[in-house]
Protein backbone atom coordinates (compact mmCIF):
# COMPACT_ATOMS: atom_id res chain seq x y z
CA UNK A 1 0.00 0.00 0.00
CA UNK A 2 2.79 2.27 0.84
CA UNK A 3 4.07 1.93 -3.04
CA UNK A 4 0.95 2.33 -4.15
CA UNK A 5 0.26 5.45 -2.12
CA UNK A 6 3.42 7.18 -3.40
CA UNK A 7 2.56 6.71 -6.83
CA UNK A 8 -0.52 8.50 -6.70
CA UNK A 9 0.76 11.52 -4.81
CA UNK A 10 3.22 11.42 -8.03
CA UNK A 11 0.75 11.23 -10.54
CA UNK A 12 -1.38 14.34 -8.29
CA UNK A 13 2.46 16.20 -8.25
CA UNK A 14 3.05 15.43 -11.72
CA UNK A 15 -0.74 16.60 -12.83
CA UNK A 16 -1.22 19.81 -11.02
CA UNK A 17 2.38 20.95 -12.52
CA UNK A 18 1.55 20.14 -16.30
CA UNK A 19 -1.76 21.26 -15.79
CA UNK A 20 -0.81 25.09 -15.51
CA UNK A 21 1.52 24.59 -18.66
CA UNK A 22 -1.35 23.01 -20.75
CA UNK A 23 -3.59 25.68 -20.53
CA UNK A 24 -0.75 28.26 -20.96
CA UNK A 25 -0.38 26.32 -24.46
CA UNK A 26 -4.20 26.43 -25.07
CA UNK A 27 -5.33 23.28 -23.60
CA UNK A 28 -8.01 23.55 -21.32
CA UNK A 29 -8.56 27.19 -20.77
CA UNK A 30 -12.34 28.18 -20.76
CA UNK A 31 -13.24 28.30 -24.08
CA UNK A 32 -10.72 26.34 -25.71
CA UNK A 33 -9.70 22.85 -26.35
CA UNK A 34 -10.04 20.51 -23.13
CA UNK A 35 -6.98 18.02 -21.85
CA UNK A 36 -7.77 15.32 -23.95
CA UNK A 37 -8.90 12.17 -22.85
CA UNK A 38 -5.95 9.56 -24.43
CA UNK A 39 -3.54 12.03 -22.92
CA UNK A 40 -4.68 12.33 -19.57
CA UNK A 41 -5.18 8.78 -19.47
CA UNK A 42 -1.09 7.93 -20.72
CA UNK A 43 -0.30 10.31 -18.28
CA UNK A 44 -1.77 8.14 -15.98
CA UNK A 45 -0.32 4.81 -17.46
CA UNK A 46 3.22 6.54 -17.60
CA UNK A 47 3.87 8.40 -14.19
CA UNK A 48 4.70 5.27 -12.36
CA UNK A 49 7.06 3.92 -14.44
CA UNK A 50 8.65 6.92 -16.76
CA UNK A 51 10.55 9.98 -14.81
CA UNK A 52 9.10 13.67 -16.32
CA UNK A 53 12.88 14.87 -15.70
CA UNK A 54 14.60 12.66 -18.15
CA UNK A 55 16.86 14.30 -20.75
CA UNK A 56 16.86 11.88 -23.65
CA UNK A 57 15.18 8.41 -25.28
CA UNK A 58 16.71 5.42 -23.65
CA UNK A 59 18.58 3.15 -26.64
CA UNK A 60 17.10 0.12 -27.59
CA UNK A 61 19.04 -3.05 -26.67
CA UNK A 62 21.27 -4.14 -29.66
CA UNK A 63 21.05 -0.35 -31.00
CA UNK A 64 17.42 -0.65 -32.73
CA UNK A 65 18.37 0.20 -35.82
CA UNK A 66 20.03 -2.58 -36.71
CA UNK A 67 17.14 -4.35 -38.13
CA UNK A 68 16.47 -1.79 -40.48
CA UNK A 69 17.82 -3.11 -43.99
CA UNK A 70 15.70 -6.10 -42.69
CA UNK A 71 12.25 -4.61 -41.65
CA UNK A 72 9.60 -4.78 -44.01
CA UNK A 73 9.28 -1.04 -43.86
CA UNK A 74 12.32 -0.42 -45.33
CA UNK A 75 11.66 -0.48 -49.18
CA UNK A 76 8.70 1.65 -49.30
CA UNK A 77 9.87 3.97 -46.85
CA UNK A 78 12.98 4.18 -48.90
CA UNK A 79 11.29 4.43 -52.30
CA UNK A 80 9.43 7.42 -50.24
CA UNK A 81 12.92 8.85 -48.88
CA UNK A 82 13.30 11.53 -51.65
CA UNK A 83 9.80 12.65 -50.67
CA UNK A 84 10.04 12.29 -47.17
CA UNK A 85 13.25 14.23 -46.88
CA UNK A 86 11.93 17.00 -49.44
CA UNK A 87 8.79 17.89 -46.70
CA UNK A 88 10.71 17.30 -43.76
CA UNK A 89 13.11 20.17 -44.99
CA UNK A 90 11.23 22.64 -46.48
CA UNK A 91 8.75 22.57 -43.54
CA UNK A 92 11.30 22.13 -40.82
CA UNK A 93 10.28 19.26 -39.56
CA UNK A 94 12.19 15.99 -38.86
CA UNK A 95 10.45 12.55 -40.41
CA UNK A 96 11.06 9.12 -38.47
CA UNK A 97 9.71 5.97 -38.95
CA UNK A 98 9.38 3.33 -35.69
CA UNK A 99 9.14 -0.36 -35.65
CA UNK A 100 6.35 -1.65 -34.53
CA UNK A 101 7.08 -1.90 -30.73
CA UNK A 102 8.22 2.06 -31.14
CA UNK A 103 12.28 2.03 -31.77
CA UNK A 104 13.06 4.91 -34.56
CA UNK A 105 14.49 3.04 -37.27
CA UNK A 106 15.10 5.84 -39.81
CA UNK A 107 15.00 9.82 -39.60
CA UNK A 108 15.51 12.07 -42.25
CA UNK A 109 15.38 16.23 -42.08
CA UNK A 110 17.43 19.10 -42.27
CA UNK A 111 20.74 19.42 -40.33
CA UNK A 112 19.57 21.73 -38.02
CA UNK A 113 16.37 20.20 -36.33
CA UNK A 114 18.06 16.60 -36.97
CA UNK A 115 20.99 17.94 -34.75
CA UNK A 116 17.86 18.95 -31.92
CA UNK A 117 15.91 15.72 -32.50
CA UNK A 118 19.06 13.84 -31.50
CA UNK A 119 19.91 15.56 -28.03
CA UNK A 120 16.82 13.71 -26.84
CA UNK A 121 17.65 10.75 -29.11
CA UNK A 122 15.22 10.95 -31.48
CA UNK A 123 17.34 8.93 -33.77
CA UNK A 124 17.84 5.94 -34.93
CA UNK A 125 18.06 3.31 -31.93
CA UNK A 126 15.78 5.20 -29.40
CA UNK A 127 12.96 4.05 -27.82
CA UNK A 128 9.71 6.05 -27.90
CA UNK A 129 7.05 3.61 -26.56
CA UNK A 130 4.70 4.64 -23.64
CA UNK A 131 6.91 2.87 -21.37
CA UNK A 132 10.27 4.16 -22.52
CA UNK A 133 9.58 7.84 -22.93
CA UNK A 134 5.51 8.18 -21.35
CA UNK A 135 2.94 10.38 -23.59
CA UNK A 136 3.76 11.14 -27.06
CA UNK A 137 2.58 11.13 -30.37
CA UNK A 138 4.54 7.86 -31.27
CA UNK A 139 3.48 5.57 -28.05
CA UNK A 140 -0.22 6.96 -29.00
CA UNK A 141 -0.59 6.31 -32.10
CA UNK A 142 1.02 2.77 -31.95
CA UNK A 143 -1.10 2.07 -29.05
CA UNK A 144 -4.41 3.61 -30.43
CA UNK A 145 -3.84 2.55 -33.93
CA UNK A 146 -4.97 5.84 -35.56
CA UNK A 147 -3.23 9.08 -35.96
CA UNK A 148 -2.47 11.11 -33.27
CA UNK A 149 -1.16 14.84 -32.29
CA UNK A 150 0.73 15.54 -28.68
CA UNK A 151 1.73 19.54 -28.67
CA UNK A 152 4.20 20.85 -25.75
CA UNK A 153 3.14 20.28 -22.46
CA UNK A 154 1.32 17.33 -23.39
CA UNK A 155 4.13 15.34 -23.41
CA UNK A 156 4.97 13.60 -20.11
CA UNK A 157 8.98 14.34 -20.34
CA UNK A 158 9.29 17.81 -19.73
CA UNK A 159 12.26 18.06 -21.97
CA UNK A 160 9.80 17.54 -25.28
CA UNK A 161 7.65 20.52 -24.14
CA UNK A 162 9.34 22.31 -27.08
CA UNK A 163 7.94 19.79 -29.33
CA UNK A 164 4.91 18.90 -31.47
CA UNK A 165 4.50 15.96 -33.39
CA UNK A 166 2.36 13.94 -35.76
CA UNK A 167 1.95 10.29 -36.23
CA UNK A 168 -0.02 7.85 -38.31
CA UNK A 169 0.46 4.10 -37.74
CA UNK A 170 1.70 1.88 -40.86
CA UNK A 171 -0.46 -0.90 -41.25
CA UNK A 172 0.86 -4.39 -43.42
CA UNK A 173 -1.33 -5.80 -45.62
CA UNK A 174 -2.82 -8.10 -43.18
CA UNK A 175 -3.62 -5.66 -40.78
CA UNK A 176 -1.19 -5.63 -38.47
CA UNK A 177 0.41 -2.72 -37.03
CA UNK A 178 3.97 -2.23 -38.23
CA UNK A 179 5.41 0.81 -36.93
CA UNK A 180 4.26 4.21 -37.06
CA UNK A 181 5.99 7.72 -39.38
CA UNK A 182 6.18 10.67 -37.50
CA UNK A 183 6.97 14.96 -38.33
CA UNK A 184 7.94 16.46 -35.81
CA UNK A 185 8.73 20.19 -35.17
CA UNK A 186 9.34 22.81 -32.92
CA UNK A 187 5.74 24.30 -31.24
CA UNK A 188 6.42 27.51 -32.60
CA UNK A 189 6.08 25.39 -36.53
CA UNK A 190 2.92 23.22 -36.02
CA UNK A 191 0.25 23.58 -38.74
CA UNK A 192 -2.94 21.97 -39.54
CA UNK A 193 -1.76 20.22 -42.35
CA UNK A 194 0.64 18.23 -41.08
CA UNK A 195 -1.62 15.65 -40.18
CA UNK A 196 -2.99 15.18 -43.23
CA UNK A 197 0.16 15.31 -44.18
CA UNK A 198 1.74 12.54 -42.40
CA UNK A 199 -1.58 10.34 -42.62
CA UNK A 200 -1.31 10.65 -46.88
CA UNK A 201 2.34 9.53 -46.69
CA UNK A 202 1.47 6.80 -44.17
CA UNK A 203 -1.28 5.34 -46.83
CA UNK A 204 1.30 5.90 -49.28
CA UNK A 205 3.61 3.35 -47.78
CA UNK A 206 1.01 0.56 -46.81
CA UNK A 207 0.42 1.02 -50.68
CA UNK A 208 3.63 -0.32 -51.51
CA UNK A 209 3.43 -2.94 -49.09
CA UNK A 210 0.87 -4.08 -50.31
CA UNK A 211 2.38 -4.43 -53.80
CA UNK A 212 5.32 -5.83 -52.22
CA UNK A 213 3.22 -8.45 -51.03
CA UNK A 214 1.45 -8.63 -54.65
CA UNK A 215 5.00 -9.04 -56.20
CA UNK A 216 6.52 -11.76 -54.02
CA UNK A 217 3.62 -13.55 -54.90
CA UNK A 218 4.64 -13.95 -58.44
CA UNK A 219 6.90 -16.50 -59.81
CA UNK A 220 10.62 -15.60 -59.05
CA UNK A 221 12.86 -14.52 -62.00
CA UNK A 222 14.65 -17.32 -63.75
CA UNK A 223 17.66 -15.65 -63.07
CA UNK A 224 19.98 -13.46 -60.44
CA UNK A 225 22.99 -11.65 -61.52
CA UNK A 226 25.29 -10.25 -59.17
CA UNK A 227 27.83 -8.34 -60.61
CA UNK A 228 29.02 -5.85 -58.28
CA UNK A 229 31.98 -7.00 -56.06
CA UNK A 230 32.14 -10.77 -56.03
CA UNK A 231 30.44 -12.21 -59.14
CA UNK A 232 27.32 -14.64 -58.56
CA UNK A 233 24.79 -15.93 -60.79
CA UNK A 234 21.82 -18.27 -59.69
CA UNK A 235 19.28 -19.81 -61.56
CA UNK A 236 15.78 -21.13 -60.06
CA UNK A 237 17.83 -20.97 -56.83
CA UNK A 238 20.84 -23.19 -57.95
CA UNK A 239 23.93 -21.84 -58.18
CA UNK A 240 25.28 -21.18 -62.11
CA UNK A 241 29.03 -21.61 -62.32
CA UNK A 242 29.83 -19.05 -66.00
CA UNK A 243 33.41 -18.57 -67.55
CA UNK A 244 34.47 -15.16 -67.11
CA UNK A 245 33.44 -14.32 -70.85
CA UNK A 246 30.13 -15.57 -70.64
CA UNK A 247 29.56 -13.82 -67.09
CA UNK A 248 30.63 -10.82 -69.01
CA UNK A 249 27.70 -11.38 -72.03
CA UNK A 250 25.59 -11.58 -69.50
CA UNK A 251 26.24 -8.51 -67.42
CA UNK A 252 26.42 -6.97 -70.72
CA UNK A 253 23.09 -8.21 -71.89
CA UNK A 254 21.58 -7.75 -68.54
CA UNK A 255 22.58 -3.35 -67.95
CA UNK A 256 21.25 -3.15 -72.02
CA UNK A 257 17.73 -5.30 -72.46
CA UNK A 258 17.19 -3.63 -75.92
CA UNK A 259 20.00 -6.13 -76.71
CA UNK A 260 22.84 -5.76 -79.30
CA UNK A 261 23.89 -6.71 -82.67
CA UNK A 262 26.48 -9.24 -83.02
CA UNK A 263 29.38 -7.03 -84.16
CA UNK A 264 28.34 -4.50 -81.19
CA UNK A 265 28.39 -6.88 -78.90
CA UNK A 266 31.55 -8.42 -80.22
CA UNK A 267 33.59 -5.27 -79.85
CA UNK A 268 32.35 -4.87 -76.35
CA UNK A 269 34.31 -8.27 -75.20
CA UNK A 270 37.23 -7.71 -77.33
CA UNK A 271 38.03 -4.89 -78.37
CA UNK A 272 39.94 -4.27 -81.55
CA UNK A 273 41.78 -8.07 -80.52
CA UNK A 274 41.71 -10.24 -83.28
CA UNK A 275 39.30 -12.99 -82.56
CA UNK A 276 37.69 -14.99 -84.29
CA UNK A 277 33.78 -15.05 -85.20
CA UNK A 278 33.45 -18.54 -84.51
CA UNK A 279 35.42 -17.73 -80.69
CA UNK A 280 32.81 -15.38 -80.56
CA UNK A 281 29.59 -17.29 -81.19
CA UNK A 282 30.59 -20.34 -79.19
CA UNK A 283 30.96 -18.12 -76.09
CA UNK A 284 27.60 -16.68 -76.73
CA UNK A 285 26.07 -20.48 -77.85
CA UNK A 286 27.69 -21.72 -74.04
CA UNK A 287 25.53 -19.09 -72.50
CA UNK A 288 22.31 -19.67 -74.24
CA UNK A 289 22.99 -23.42 -73.41
CA UNK A 290 23.30 -22.71 -70.03
CA UNK A 291 20.25 -20.31 -69.80
CA UNK A 292 18.24 -23.06 -71.46
CA UNK A 293 18.23 -21.24 -74.73
CA UNK A 294 17.08 -17.74 -73.42
CA UNK A 295 19.14 -15.45 -75.57
CA UNK A 296 17.74 -14.83 -78.99
CA UNK A 297 19.65 -15.31 -82.16
CA UNK A 298 19.89 -12.36 -84.64
CA UNK A 299 19.68 -9.67 -82.10
CA UNK A 300 21.52 -10.75 -78.43
CA UNK A 301 19.35 -10.34 -76.11
CA UNK A 302 17.69 -11.88 -73.15
CA UNK A 303 14.44 -14.03 -73.22
CA UNK A 304 14.03 -15.05 -69.51
CA UNK A 305 13.62 -12.09 -66.19
CA UNK A 306 16.95 -11.35 -64.90
CA UNK A 307 17.14 -9.66 -61.18
CA UNK A 308 20.66 -8.04 -61.59
CA UNK A 309 22.40 -6.17 -58.78
CA UNK A 310 23.67 -3.01 -61.04
CA UNK A 311 20.84 -2.69 -63.16
CA UNK A 312 19.07 -2.43 -59.24
CA UNK A 313 21.36 0.47 -58.58
CA UNK A 314 20.66 2.41 -61.53
CA UNK A 315 17.05 2.14 -61.09
CA UNK A 316 17.31 3.50 -57.49
CA UNK A 317 19.38 6.25 -58.79
CA UNK A 318 16.44 7.21 -60.95
CA UNK A 319 14.11 7.78 -59.00
CA UNK A 320 16.38 9.43 -56.14
CA UNK A 321 16.77 6.62 -54.17
CA UNK A 322 20.24 6.95 -52.94
CA UNK A 323 20.20 4.63 -49.71
CA UNK A 324 18.73 1.45 -52.05
CA UNK A 325 21.63 2.27 -54.67
CA UNK A 326 24.14 2.14 -51.41
CA UNK A 327 22.77 -0.68 -50.38
CA UNK A 328 22.80 -2.55 -53.60
CA UNK A 329 26.22 -0.95 -54.44
CA UNK A 330 28.95 -3.98 -53.19
CA UNK A 331 31.98 -2.81 -54.99
CA UNK A 332 33.00 -2.19 -58.66
CA UNK A 333 31.53 -3.93 -61.86
CA UNK A 334 33.41 -7.15 -62.52
CA UNK A 335 36.60 -6.01 -61.24
CA UNK A 336 38.57 -8.04 -62.92
CA UNK A 337 36.84 -7.59 -66.55
CA UNK A 338 38.92 -6.00 -69.13
CA UNK A 339 36.09 -5.79 -71.51
CA UNK A 340 35.64 -2.50 -73.04
CA UNK A 341 31.87 -3.08 -72.64
CA UNK A 342 32.12 -3.75 -68.95
CA UNK A 343 34.59 -0.72 -68.23
CA UNK A 344 32.62 1.49 -69.43
CA UNK A 345 29.88 0.43 -67.47
CA UNK A 346 31.86 0.10 -64.45
CA UNK A 347 33.16 3.88 -65.14
CA UNK A 348 29.48 4.89 -65.11
CA UNK A 349 28.35 2.94 -62.37
CA UNK A 350 31.39 4.22 -59.85
CA UNK A 351 30.59 8.20 -60.95
CA UNK A 352 26.47 8.18 -60.78
CA UNK A 353 26.87 6.04 -57.01
CA UNK A 354 29.73 8.13 -55.77
CA UNK A 355 28.45 11.57 -56.91
CA UNK A 356 24.84 10.73 -55.25
CA UNK A 357 26.75 10.00 -51.94
CA UNK A 358 28.75 13.19 -52.28
CA UNK A 359 25.54 15.30 -52.71
CA UNK A 360 23.25 13.29 -49.73
CA UNK A 361 23.30 14.45 -46.57
CA UNK A 362 23.29 11.70 -44.71
CA UNK A 363 26.44 10.20 -43.40
CA UNK A 364 25.90 6.64 -43.26
CA UNK A 365 25.58 6.63 -47.24
CA UNK A 366 29.64 8.22 -47.32
CA UNK A 367 30.77 5.66 -44.73
CA UNK A 368 28.91 2.48 -46.46
CA UNK A 369 30.06 3.54 -49.38
CA UNK A 370 33.33 4.29 -48.01
CA UNK A 371 33.88 0.54 -47.04
CA UNK A 372 34.23 -0.06 -51.58
CA UNK A 373 36.59 3.31 -51.86
CA UNK A 374 39.46 3.24 -49.46
CA UNK A 375 41.19 5.81 -51.09
CA UNK A 376 38.92 8.35 -51.97
CA UNK A 377 39.82 11.00 -49.69
CA UNK A 378 36.40 13.57 -50.74
CA UNK A 379 34.07 10.43 -49.78
CA UNK A 380 35.72 10.12 -46.45
CA UNK A 381 36.32 14.04 -45.33
CA UNK A 382 32.32 13.87 -46.64
CA UNK A 383 31.28 11.37 -44.37
CA UNK A 384 32.85 13.50 -41.39
CA UNK A 385 31.52 16.53 -42.52
CA UNK A 386 28.43 14.87 -41.56
CA UNK A 387 28.51 13.27 -38.16
CA UNK A 388 28.24 15.06 -35.17
CA UNK A 389 30.73 15.72 -32.27
CA UNK A 390 29.57 13.03 -30.19
CA UNK A 391 28.89 10.32 -33.13
CA UNK A 392 31.06 7.40 -32.68
CA UNK A 393 31.16 6.41 -35.88
CA UNK A 394 33.38 10.01 -36.37
CA UNK A 395 36.36 7.34 -35.62
CA UNK A 396 35.40 5.44 -38.84
CA UNK A 397 35.69 7.88 -41.20
CA UNK A 398 38.74 9.61 -39.39
CA UNK A 399 40.53 6.08 -39.82
CA UNK A 400 39.62 5.68 -43.39
CA UNK A 401 40.82 9.56 -44.36
CA UNK A 402 43.97 8.84 -42.29
CA UNK A 403 44.77 5.57 -44.49
CA UNK A 404 43.47 7.20 -47.56
CA UNK A 405 46.57 9.79 -46.72
CA UNK A 406 49.28 7.31 -46.44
Amino acid sequence: MGALKRRRTLLEHEWARVVPQLRSAGRGTPGGPPVRAEVTESWARSLPTVDPGRESAPPAAGGGSAGWRRSPLYRPVTDLAGELLSIAEDAGFVAAVTDEAGTILWTCGGRVMRRRAERVNFAPGGRWDEGAMGTNALSLALRNGHPSTVFSAEHLVAALHGWVCYCAPIHGPDGRVLGVLDLSTTWDRSHPLALPTVRTLASAIEARLRDDAAQDALPTPGVELRCLGPARVTRAGSSLRLPPRQLEILTLLALEPGGFAPERLRASLYGDRPVTASTFKAEVSHLRHALDGAVSTRTYALTTPVVCDAVEVLAALGRGDTETAVDRYRGPLLPLSEAPGVVAWREHLEVVVREAVLASTHPEHALRYGEHAPYDTQVHTHALGLLGPGDVRRGIAVSRLASADR
